[in-house]
């Protein structure tokens, strides 16, 4: 990727802190004693559109600046933050931080100012460089799109958001690192309805990309009509059958089955405390040979994506299952230190008034050998996967899974649409049971946020065409 244009001092520019003054902070963080004292400063600006019953119901933006101050003392963390940038309160939060030590001040190595080396997102069209109207238009072009579509369609709601994030990481180890994240995302919800039954559709798009994106690759009136599209399918689609039977995932979207029932319990909070089905697993066989599964933050313009992550550490594409052999798991900078495993640049919060830890960024299963025709030809009669509407995942890999959108498989092909189904299973019995893994691996719509801790980061998942083997599925009898 091209060099990062991230050359201006974020400290400087947007938080009016000297180098001295961040210096001063962090001794005082390690006062009391510590291992390490770190402040993370956020400068934010937000946009927010919002178009139902024909109108725009309302927009918004927002700004928002402050500081996160850590120090970790023998696994201990200490936390404090706040919107007051001023000496007095950046002193009193550091000494708060730091009440969780006791001894000796820790030393504080002279800051030594850097960026990341490459960008993944170089935005051409900045959206807060052009007028509301815009922006406006494009969430009004996704909406009649979608009103258009059919006479079924009966409700139709739009929205837009985007954001600027000027992130710094300062540390006592001497860092002090600069970024600035993009963000947008337009998308389109729809209620579709006939003989009393109503049905919803969902479709959007974005990423850390510019307004370009809508011009380029994805335009808001392909995305108010795919939504459309959604709710007026499933309005002819069947109840879901119930019972076990092989399952294939379709492509892209069932990445959120992987992100849910595999990606969480290989991050490494949940490894170090001992509440992950895979706390003791890593070197250990626990699925077939054609499943590896990647956590990639470097992808370029994914949602996901960023040039360092929250802690400052450069991120890397990490191996989490080689080969149906656990590999590695997503480090922040406290698990990396207890469990004295290498930093991966997993670490990432929601905002300054969070402390980090372990995510997620963009997590797929890597495409294997067959054909997906190859795969539904396989299956007698069986369930196909299409479109979710989310699911729950127990510490000990037990999910469930709700598919608001699939199909009957029927003699190797896709016969009769159904709708509202439930994916039942365990972790390690589902990575056993993949036996055929496609060649057309796609990502999920860049929409997607991720829920931890009360925390949310942007993320994206896929997965190419996949056979389970056999799963429970819950639906009629």
């Amino acid at each position: 990727m091209t060099k990062n244009a991230v050359t201006a001092l974020n400290f400087e520019d947007h938080f009016g802190l000297s180098p001295e003054r961040l210096s001063k902070t962090l001794e005082a963080a390690l006062s009391r004693g510590g291992d390490f004292a770190e402040v993370f400063m956020e400068y934010q600006v937000f946009t927010s559109i919002r178009m139902e019953e024909d109108i725009i119901k309302d927009t918004a933006e927002s700004v928002n600046r402050g500081a996160g101050i850590r120090v970790i003392c023998q696994g201990r963390t200490g936390y404090a933050y706040t919107n007051d940038l001023t000496e007095t309160k950046l002193t009193k939060g550091a000494l708060t931080a730091a009440a969780i030590a006791a001894g000796r001040a820790g030393k504080v190595s002279e800051l030594r100012s850097t960026f990341p080396e490459t960008t993944f997102y170089p935005v051409r069209l900045n959206p807060h460089s052009q007028p509301l109207s815009t922006r406006i238009d494009m969430v009004k072009e996704a909406y009649n799109a979608a009103q258009r579509f059919d006479p079924r369609v009966k409700i139709v709601k739009a929205g837009y958001a985007d954001q600027i994030q000027h992130t710094t990481v300062v540390n006592s180890e001497g860092l002090c690192i600069s970024d600035v994240k993009p963000m947008v995302k337009l998308t389109c919800v729809v209620i579709a309805e006939a003989g009393g039954q109503r049905e919803a559709g969902y479709y959007g798009g974005g990423g850390r990309v510019g307004l370009e994106y809508f011009a380029d690759s994805l335009s808001p009136e392909d995305i108010g009509r795919n939504a459309a599209q959604e709710a007026v399918h499933l309005l002819e689609a069947v109840d879901a059958p119930a019972g076990e039977m092989p399952v294939v995932l379709a492509p892209g979207h069932s990445g959120v089955l992987i992100h849910e029932a595999v990606g969480h319990l290989l991050e490494a909070d949940f490894n170090r405390k001992k509440t992950s089905v895979f706390w003791d697993k890593l070197g250990t066989q626990v699925g077939s040979e054609q499943v590896t599964i990647y956590d990639d933050p470097t992808i370029p313009y994914f949602r996901g994506s960023y040039n360092m992550d929250d802690e400052g550490t450069l991120p890397r594409k990490t191996a989490l299952i080689t080969r149906g052999r656990v590999t590695g798991l997503l480090q922040d900078r406290l698990s990396s230190r207890l469990m004295q495993a290498p930093l991966t640049g997993h670490g990432r919060r929601q905002d300054y008034t969070c402390i980090p830890i372990p995510r997620m960024s963009n997590t797929y299963i890597d495409k294997g050998e067959y054909a997906p025709d190859e795969i539904l030809k396989s299956v007698k009669r069986g369930f196909y996967a299409h479109l979710y509407q989310g699911g729950q995942v127990e510490d000990s890999g037990k999910f469930t899974f709700s598919v608001s959108s699939g199909f009957l498989i029927e003699d190797g092909r896709l016969t009769v649409p159904v709708r509202q189904a439930t994916l039942i299973g365990s972790t390690l019995d589902i990575l056993r049971k993949i036996t055929m893994v496609g060649s057309d691996l796609q990502f999920g719509l860049q929409t997607g946020t991720c829920g931890k801790e009360g925390q949310h980061a942007p993320v994206t998942d896929g997965c190419p065409t996949l056979k389970i083997e056999s799963m429970t599925v819950g639906g009629r009898q």
